[in-house]
Formats: C-alpha cells, sequence, structure tokens
C-alpha cells in the first residue's frame, strides 16, 4: 500500500473505502508543503480542492473586527478541509494557516466529485463530518455567548483532552497544546487574560505546564467546566 494511501485510510472521511478505491484516489494525490504562518487558502476564494493533512498542523480562522484574528479550529494530521466549497460550489468560509511546517495532500475538484460518485460511503462519512462541524460550531457559540472567561478556557481544554489527548496515570496528557495567543484567538479574549486563567489552574492543581505539553488532572476533566471561574 502507498504511503498516501495508508494515511487515507485513517481519515474519517474515507472511512470503509474500499482498498482499490483508496489505491486509485492516492495515485491523484497532489503533495504540497507549507511553512509556518503560510497561508493555504483564503477566505472567499474560489474552492477547486479539498486538502487532507499529512504532516503538521493548520488553523481554520477568519478577521474579526481591526483584522483580530478568530480561530474557528485546529487541524492536526489526519484531518481534512476545503471539502464545503467542493459541495456547494461557494467560495471559501475561512481561512487556513499553516499552525507549523506542514504538509497537504491536494484532492482536486473534478477528482473528490467522481470519487463521491463512485463511493456512497464517503457521501456518507461527508454527512457526519459536516453534522460534527456545525455541532462544534454551536458549541463554540454557546459558550461565547454565555460563559465567563475561566469556563471558556476550561472547555476548550477538556476538548483538546477528547480529541488529542492520552491517559496517563496522573490523568490525561495533551502532547501539543495550542499557544496562549491561539486560545486566546479561539475563544474571544486576550492572550494575557489566557495566561491568567492558567496560572490560576495550577494553582488549584487542574493543569500541569510541561513546556508544549499540558497534564490535566481528572479533578479538572470532571469539574473545572463547572466550577471554573475565580
Amino acid at each position: 500500500m502507498s504511503s498516501h494511501a495508508e494515511l487515507l485510510r485513517n481519515v474519517s472521511l474515507f472511512a470503509n473505502v474500499d482498498e482499490a478505491e483508496l489505491q486509485r484516489i492516492s495515485a491523484l494525490l497532489a503533495e504540497r508543503s507549507f511553512s509556518k504562518d503560510a497561508p493555504i487558502v483564503s477566505k472567499d476564494e474560489p474552492g477547486d480542492a479539498m486538502f487532507v493533512i499529512a504532516r503538521g498542523r493548520v488553523k481554520v480562522c477568519i478577521q474579526g473586527e481591526g483584522g483580530r484574528e478568530v480561530i474557528l479550529n485546529i487541524l492536526k494530521a489526519g484531518d481534512f478541509f476545503g471539502e464545503m466549497s467542493l459541495l456547494d460550489d461557494l467560495p471559501r468560509s475561512a481561512s487556513v494557516v499553516a499552525a507549523e511546517d506542514s504538509t497537504v495532500l491536494i484532492l482536486k475538484r473534478d477528482q473528490f466529485v467522481e470519487h463521491v460518485n463512485n463511493s456512497p460511503a464517503t457521501g456518507l462519512n461527508i454527512m457526519g463530518e459536516l453534522s460534527r462541524r456545525l455541532r462544534r460550531a454551536d458549541d463554540l457559540i454557546s459558550n461565547l455567548a454565555l460563559l465567563d472567561v475561566y469556563s471558556r478556557v476550561a472547555h476548550i481544554m477538556i476538548d483538546l483532552a477528547k480529541r488529542d489527548g492520552q491517559e496517563v496515570e496522573e490523568g490525561i496528557l495533551i502532547k501539543e497544546r495550542p499557544t496562549q495567543q491561539d486560545i486566546a484567538s479561539m475563544i474571544g479574549t486576550s492572550r494575557e487574560t489566557v495566561s491568567r486563567v492558567l496560572s490560576e489552574f495550577q494553582k488549584r492543581g487542574f493543569v500541569e505546564m510541561r513546556g508544549r505539553e499540558i497534564l490535566l488532572s481528572r479533578k479538572f476533566t470532571t469539574d473545572a467546566a463547572a466550577n471554573a471561574g475565580p
């Protein structure tokens, strides 16, 4: 099996796709690398391809008032983006920027449409993924509107734990946490505020900073979102 086909097998979009179709799609993929902070796609540009992340992490973002960056999501290797414009034939709804040196696999529109026509399983996978992203957007909007900043930071940490956390004896370890500025951009506050909140969480024994890693205590994952305030 080619390395691209092996990667696709672990991408939710291509779950339950047969081996021959995976090999065919992998042969069509174009690989491209981006350095940290380089734009991959821009909001409002025509969408003529979808992308699978082979290495690194990317930020899905929009520009808020005064040019402030608002991060909608951070995606890692095995995640994908750009499929919405291929489905509705509308411009990109957000920009995507490399959060670190990254490599993506590119599938053009005509290739994507042909694959979906040949693979009903992928069509169902797309609907499932769009539903998950809509629920995430609903949660984000609710959190911004209803929660104080302590609870918003707590919810971001718990979401990261669910998606990327590793169970260890002391709790849940997140090996590559977002920067404080990225967290601030995800919850609509300042980096200084996020730093203050995380320091308070450390004092309470909710979290332990370990360089790029962060350990969430089991107490944090059960109690912090409800009792995170000062």
